[in-house]
């Protein structure tokens, strides 16, 4: 594995029907939470973490376990140099990691879910809902123009997996976002990761901080 630096008057009837629907997300998002607490990615209450262990890698908020056929990679902020998000890339595709502080009492993916729509409406793209493993997720499908003047599409699968104050937004691209597979390395390798929320008081959508391993080698990207 490598690290690579790369450079965002009421209606009764109403009120009843809104809280039935309050209800439905509440259970789905509960049955969500039961999934990942079955199969991971975890939290580091759940599988705590074990000093010095050569098959994982301590980027602060998030452990990643190392697998055959799986580059890791940084994303950094270009003027501070500060790790925004943490990118796995395989043979058939890539998913990008980021976490984030959330409430004790409800969860954030919903919310979440709303802005990724509106930004991708903005940029003349669509986002379409459908089930995932974890819930509800997004297939995202933007316009975009290549290096060679090309145009075309991008087209990505953001998932939301919430867990104890924290929402871990995975982000696929290639087949992974055309073709989910839970058995696929990429899919394989976030059931592994751990986050580590830890215990200070954060906004609801706040970061959670990353950072480089200690030791780390940053190469910079060959088109920067």
């Amino acid at each position: 594995m490598i690290f690579r630096r790369k450079g965002a008057g009421a209606d009764p009837s109403g009120d009843e029907a809104s809280l039935d629907l309050e209800t439905v997300a509440d259970r789905a998002a509960e049955s969500a939470g039961d999934r990942r607490s079955q199969v991971g990615p975890w939290d580091s209450t759940e599988r705590p973490p074990v000093a010095d262990d050569p098959d994982v890698i301590d980027l602060g908020a998030v452990l990643i376990r190392g697998r055959p056929g799986l580059e890791l990679r940084l994303q950094t902020d270009q003027s501070t140099g500060a790790v925004v998000a943490v990118m796995l890339v395989s043979q058939d595709g890539a998913a990008e990691l980021r976490g984030f502080a959330a409430s004790r009492s409800r969860g954030i993916w919903s919310d979440v879910r709303r802005d990724i729509a509106g930004e991708a409406a903005r940029h003349g793209g669509t986002a379409t809902e459908s089930e995932g493993e974890y819930g509800p997720e997004l297939r995202v499908v933007v316009p975009l123009q290549g290096s060679d003047g090309r145009s075309g599409t991008q087209v990505s699968r953001v998932v939301g997996i919430e867990g104890p104050r924290w929402l871990l937004r995975v982000t696929y691209l290639g087949r992974p976002a055309t073709s989910p597979d839970p058995e696929n390395t990429l899919a394989a390798a976030v059931r592994d990761v751990v986050v580590v929320r830890g215990q200070d008081a954060m906004a609801p959508r706040d970061p959670l901080p990353l950072r480089l391993p200690p030791h780390a080698q940053v190469v910079p990207d060959v088109d920067s």
